[in-house]
């Protein structure tokens, strides 16, 4: 009897208790402070462990008397309260009473024997019978089975608890659901009506609410060999399963398996991006891609690449970073021998200098694309510069292009759209030095690319066609987002993309499919990131414009080009129109200029203009395509400005508009 007290400490539970050496530190420094023990901050186990089993021997003789004692006390305010409560405790609890007593001191013996022998009522004069003799048949149970115990504790306590826990309730609760919902209920309405007692009774819910499962853990390997009090005690016991959320075992266990692999964030969670004095930091800049659930820096481009920064979503929210800010920082570098952690493929940034040049703070005052206002463009974008070029010289004058222009550049192939592209860059950047250009190029051949890289004074934003569909979505999304943040702070940008309809193939095939299938084989649901990318163009009230010029591939033979340019034909405001039989005359520029315009020109030119040109447009529609581009670009020649051409445009034209006398 002595010799199981020593060694086994009770949990507060039906007739169910633990080896002391399976407890927890902080679990036996609590326990020896229940025993009167002083001085257990600075024990270690074995001290602990020693220092209980001394004071469990020297109070073994008294505790045998103490739940006889304890029968005897008076009825308490507490003791009334806590009698309205359903009965809580199996059977067995009577069964080890003595056992548990004898190692409580003397000072908590008879308040535990009152709360125990009002929690069964019904039962009293029964336990009262048969208490001796119980006891000392689970007295005899315990000692035939505590080294076998003690083994399976010390082998238990190493794993894993929560897992071991799970498993245990799974064991449990198979086939006694019915008596288990019974004990769940019973272990609620206890709580509930124990919610007025005082700190000593609060204090013990709270530890049997946490050492619960490792009661019934215990239960059926204790009570194996036990008569039917054992069994009605695994009974009562067998569908408290429940973990601390709420759920049962098998339920939390699936759950962790599905979360599993699932989230790719999972391995940065444990970055750390404290700076210590020792650390050595290295500047790094890029361009920030925010997706789901991370970030990254893009140090090389648009592109992922190897030497990309990651940016814990705890900073991107506490900075208020967005998709497309340039940001400055460091890099915590890896010390001489120092191997990075297996799970972390990119460096984490551990400080944020600067945001699109301004400090952090200042980046969080900036207001959002989506809640500027659009207007039509308003002032206008002047592409001639050189009397020998034509190609600017006649867009200013069939479609002139204002700052916050969406427009279509609608060409077959071989129409010469490229060479278009290239002056229409060329003229921006010569007449308005500050507008920021941007030429996004999706889908491009290699050699087209190094062509613009060349020719053009601006961004060059590219992924040609031998690279993924994901890698052309990428890259127009960050380019997008990247112009967006230059609107915010009030700058005029100007995007060229070539082209959208490109754009839209690769979205069709990178997109997840929506089952909704339109004719050609376009995805619905694939049509809107394009969309999305030209409607940002917009000319913003009190500063700043986005404006945007894609080409539409037409006259392909295909019918997905078909569709894909039916969807953008009337998003724009401004169109382009090239013609293949044009270009095959070998008549550059190949323009139609009968079907190119720009919406709402009376905005963008003055009241005298604005007649001349609506004379010359009368005197172009009589024509075919061919006759008025070559009588347009012979006057062209023949004049130096196109102001020159429209003073001579106004003094032989005969045509009389409505307006005039």
């Amino acid at each position: 009897m002595t010799d199981t007290t020593d060694l086994r400490t009770p949990t507060g539970d039906a007739g169910s208790s633990r080896p002391l050496s399976s407890l927890k530190l902080d679990e036996l420094k609590q326990l020896a402070g229940t025993m009167g023990i002083s001085g257990t901050s600075k024990m270690r186990k074995s001290d602990l462990l020693e220092a209980i089993r001394d004071r469990g021997n020297g109070s073994a003789a008294r505790a045998e008397r103490a739940p006889r004692r304890a029968s005897s006390q008076p009825t308490t305010p507490q003791n009334d309260r806590e009698q309205s409560a359903p009965v809580s405790a199996p059977t067995s609890t009577e069964q080890q009473a003595p056992a548990q007593q004898a190692e409580r001191p003397a000072g908590d013996r008879a308040p535990q024997g009152e709360r125990e022998g009002d929690s069964a009522p019904s039962r009293g004069e029964r336990a009262d019978s048969g208490e001796g003799q119980q006891g000392r048949q689970d007295d005899r149970s315990q000692d035939r089975s505590s080294d076998r115990q003690d083994r399976r504790q010390d082998n238990r306590t190493e794993r894993q608890n929560d897992r071991q826990q799970d498993q245990q309730g799974d064991r449990q609760g198979g086939g006694n659901d019915r008596d288990g919902q019974r004990g769940n209920d019973h272990r609620a309405d206890n709580r509930g009506d124990n919610r007025g007692n005082d700190r000593q009774g609060n204090r013990n819910e709270r530890q049997n609410d946490r050492q619960g499962n490792d009661r019934q853990g215990d239960g059926n390997d204790r009570n194996q060999g036990n008569n039917r009090q054992g069994n009605q005690n695994n009974n009562r016991q067998g569908g408290n399963d429940w973990n601390d959320d709420g759920r049962g075992g098998r339920r939390r266990q699936r759950g962790r398996d599905r979360k599993r692999g699932r989230n790719r964030a999972d391995d940065f969670g444990d970055v750390d991006t404290q700076v210590r004095e020792d650390d050595v930091l290295v500047p790094v800049a890029g361009i920030l891609e925010v997706l789901d659930n991370y970030a990254f820096v893009r140090t090389t481009g648009y592109l992922s690449g190897p030497n990309d920064v990651y940016v814990p979503l705890g900073m991107v929210k506490k900075n208020g970073l967005r998709g497309g800010d340039a940001v400055t920082g460091a890099v915590r570098a890896l010390r001489e021998g120092e191997q990075p952690p297996a799970r972390q493929k990119y460096n984490a940034l551990v400080r944020l200098d600067t945001v699109n040049g301004a400090t952090p703070e200042q980046a969080k005052q900036r207001v959002e694309f989506s809640k500027l206002t659009p207007l039509y463009p308003q002032e206008r974008l002047r592409l001639e510069d050189d009397p020998k070029h034509l190609t600017n010289r006649v867009i200013d004058l069939i479609a002139p292009i204002g700052k916050g222009q969406r427009g279509l550049i609608v060409a077959p192939a071989k129409a010469g759209k490229t060479l278009v592209m290239q002056s229409i860059a060329n003229a921006i950047t010569t007449n308005n030095p500050e507008c920021h250009l941007m030429v996004v190029l999706v889908d491009e051949r290699p050699e087209e690319v190094t062509d613009f890289e060349r020719s053009v004074k601006g961004e060059v934003i590219s992924s040609t066609f031998d690279r993924p569909a994901s890698d052309h979505t990428a890259v127009a999304e960050l380019a997008i987002e990247r112009a967006k943040r230059l609107v915010e702070l009030g700058q005029d940008v100007v995007v060229l993309l070539d082209g959208i309809t490109r754009l839209g193939r690769a979205y069709n095939l990178a997109a997840p499919a929506s089952g909704r299938i339109m004719s050609g084989g376009v995805d619905s649901a694939a049509l809107y990131p394009p969309k999305k990318f030209f409607g940002a163009a917009r000319n913003i009230e009190n500063g700043g414009s986005l404006t945007i010029l894609a080409t539409a591939l037409i006259e392909s033979g295909s019918k997905m080009d078909e569709v894909i340019f039916e969807e953008f034909k009337g998003t724009g405001n401004w169109e382009l129109r090239l013609s293949r039989q044009l270009a095959e005359r070998r008549i550059f520029p190949a323009v139609d200029v009968n079907q190119s315009s720009t919406r709402r020109e009376e905005i963008l030119l003055s009241g005298d203009e604005l007649k001349i040109m609506w004379k010359l447009r009368r005197v172009l529609a009589a024509l075919d395509s061919q006759q008025g581009i070559e009588l347009l670009l012979d006057r062209l020649r023949k004049t130096k400005s196109n102001y020159e051409f429209l003073v001579q445009v106004q003094q032989t034209s005969s045509i009389k508009l409505d307006d005039e006398d």
